[in-house]
C-alpha cells in the first residue's frame, strides 16, 4: 500500500481551509468560492447549502422566521385538562404558549409531556404548576444571536414582542435551524404517501407546495398556468416575485394562499382557502 493510500484524506473543513486560504475580501467573495469549491466537487450540495443559509441567518431578523400572532396555537390558562388535550391532538406541537386574558398576557409556555402528570393523578393535576416560564425576544433581533441563545439556554421557543410590547408572534429553534439546513420534519407533515391536499374543513385545505398545478387546478376547478411554474410553491415564488415568509398571504382565482411553513430558499406548506 502507498504511502499517499496510507496518508487519511482531509476532512471537510482542512480542504475548506486550503480552499479559503486566499482570505475572501467579503461576502460575495467567499460565496463565490464555496460554489466554486461545489462546482470542482470539493463541496457536495448539501454542504454548499448548509453553508449558504449559515450565512443568510447572519442577515435575517426573527420577525422573518417567526409564526405571527394570528397562527399561533395557544392554550388559555383556565382550559380543563380535556380541553387541552383536544387542542394538542388537533394541532400536533410539542410546545403550547399559555395565555390569560388575552395573547398579549403570555403567563407561561406547557410542554406536551407534561401532561403526564396529569394522566398519573388528575385530582392533583393543576396547569399553573406544570407551565415553564417563558423567554420573550424582540422581533429585530438577528436568527444568529438567537441560536447562540436558545443552544446556551437550552430553550426551544421565544415568545416574539414588537416595539410596542404586544405579542407578534413566537419563533422555535426549529425555525432557526430550518434557515440554515433546510426543512425539518415536525408537526405540520404528514405521511409522504397521504395525498398532497388535506381538508381541514369545508373550506379550508392543507397543501403541499410540491403539489402540481394540474392536481390543484383539477382539486378546486381553478385554472392557474403551467407556463409560469409547475406546482404550488413555484406558483407563489412567482407570484411574490421571491420566496414568501411564513405566514404570508396572498389571493388568486378564489382562494387564498397562506404559507404555513417556508425556508430561505423554498415554501414547503401552504393552506388554501375558498373566498
Amino acid at each position: 500500500m502507498s504511502e499517499s493510500e496510507l496518508k487519511p484524506k482531509p476532512s471537510l473543513f482542512e480542504r475548506l481551509s486550503t480552499l479559503l486560504s486566499g482570505a475572501p475580501e467579503d461576502r460575495e467573495d467567499l460565496l463565490e468560492m464555496l460554489r466554486d469549491a461545489h462546482e470542482r466537487k470539493l463541496l457536495d450540495a448539501d454542504a454548499l447549502s448548509i453553508f449558504e443559509g449559515a450565512l443568510e441567518v447572519a442577515d435575517m431578523t426573527v420577525s422573518d422566521v417567526m409564526v405571527p400572532r394570528s397562527q399561533m396555537d395557544v392554550i388559555e390558562l383556565d382550559d380543563s385538562p380535556a380541553d387541552v388535550i383536544t387542542e394538542m391532538v388537533e394541532t400536533r406541537h410539542s410546545r403550547y404558549p399559555v395565555i390569560g386574558e388575552n395573547r398579549d398576557e403570555v403567563v407561561g409556555v406547557l410542554l406536551a409531556k407534561d401532561l403526564l402528570a396529569y394522566v398519573a393523578n388528575p385530582e392533583a393535576f393543576s396547569l399553573a404548576n406544570v407551565l415553564r416560564t417563558p423567554v420573550f425576544v424582540p422581533e429585530t433581533k438577528r436568527l444568529n444571536v438567537l441560536l447562540r441563545e436558545f443552544r446556551s439556554q437550552r430553550n426551544h421557543m421565544a415568545i416574539v414582542i414588537d416595539e410596542h410590547g404586544s405579542v407578534a408572534g413566537l419563533v422555535t429553534i426549529e425555525d432557526v435551524l430550518e434557515q440554515i439546513v433546510g426543512e425539518i420534519i415536525d408537526e405540520y407533515d404528514y405521511d409522504e404517501v397521504a395525498d398532497n391536499i388535506i381538508a381541514e374543513s369545508a373550506t379550508r385545505w392543507r397543501v403541499k407546495a410540491s403539489t402540481q398545478i394540474e392536481a390543484l387546478n383539477e382539486k378546486f376547478g381553478t385554472t392557474f398556468s403551467v407556463d409560469e411554474a409547475d406546482t404550488v410553491g413555484g406558483l407563489l415564488m412567482h407570484e411574490f416575485a421571491r420566496v414568501p415568509h411564513r405566514g404570508e398571504t396572498i389571493t388568486m382565482g378564489g382562494f387564498k394562499f397562506t404559507v404555513v411553513r417556508a425556508d430561505g430558499r423554498r415554501v414547503w406548506l401552504v393552506t388554501v382557502e375558498r373566498v
